[in-house]
């Protein structure tokens, strides 16, 4: 049975208006990958307001009624693209490398740039509606603490062994700001020359503290 119009539950496929919606013979993978194909692309160059569904249907061969077949709301189309978005994981055993923080965290900052640049919804789309949505607001929070954490567990491989009274955690975070704030503006064009020497500096100051004890606030 075909679903009754304004219902809020799952949508399920009718054999009869449903069907009539969808190009003959298209599987509705294909379809619908060719959707949020077409929906990214538009987004990153145009951005989510500047680009009507008619124009997402163009790009995507298939008729506008689809569109809204699978995606009830054009919010649900964003929501579905961020869910696609690469995740930031690199293996951290194989980018760190003992006594040798500086350049474990270059490496490591590296891979996290490789993956930015394969993928332009990550440059141009997270970013660019970040303020205005909440589901890229989200994704960006959840990759920055992905970052972070990364970041945090390169140093703690790469430092020399021994006590440390540096604040790893600390360092962690204020090189991820470094990193996203680069990111962020990597759509522009923009590049952070001072990036190697915060990496150099935060090195440094960690590795200075091994073998110390770690100080402790009183109470």
């Amino acid at each position: 049975m075909a679903e009754a119009p304004g219902d809020h539950g799952t949508r399920k496929r009718s054999s009869t208006s449903d069907d009539a919606v969808a190009a003959p013979g298209d599987q509705g993978g294909s379809a619908r990958e060719r959707i949020l194909n077409a929906a990214g692309e538009l987004f990153a160059e145009h951005g989510f307001n500047a680009t009507p569904t008619s124009r997402i249907a163009e790009q995507a061969e298939v008729p506008k009624g689809l569109i809204h077949y699978y995606f009830r709301r054009k919010q649900d189309l964003l929501t579905a693209l961020v869910e696609r978005l690469p995740e930031d994981l690199v293996e951290s055993d194989r980018v760190a490398v003992r006594g040798d923080v500086a350049g474990s965290l270059r490496r490591l900052i590296g891979e996290l740039d490789a993956r930015l640049e394969s993928s332009p919804l990550l440059s141009h789309l997270l970013w660019r509606e970040a303020d205005t949505h909440v589901a890229v607001r989200q994704a960006l929070q959840r990759r920055f603490g992905t970052v972070v954490e990364l970041i945090r567990r390169v140093i703690e491989l790469a430092l020399p062994p021994g006590p440390v009274s540096g604040d790893i955690d600390t360092a962690a975070v204020l090189l991820a700001r470094v990193v996203n704030h680069r990111h962020s503006v990597a759509r522009h064009g923009a590049h952070d020359d001072e990036l190697d020497r915060e990496i150099s500096f935060i090195a440094k100051a960690l590795e200075l503290g091994v073998g110390k004890p770690r100080k402790v606030k009183p109470a």
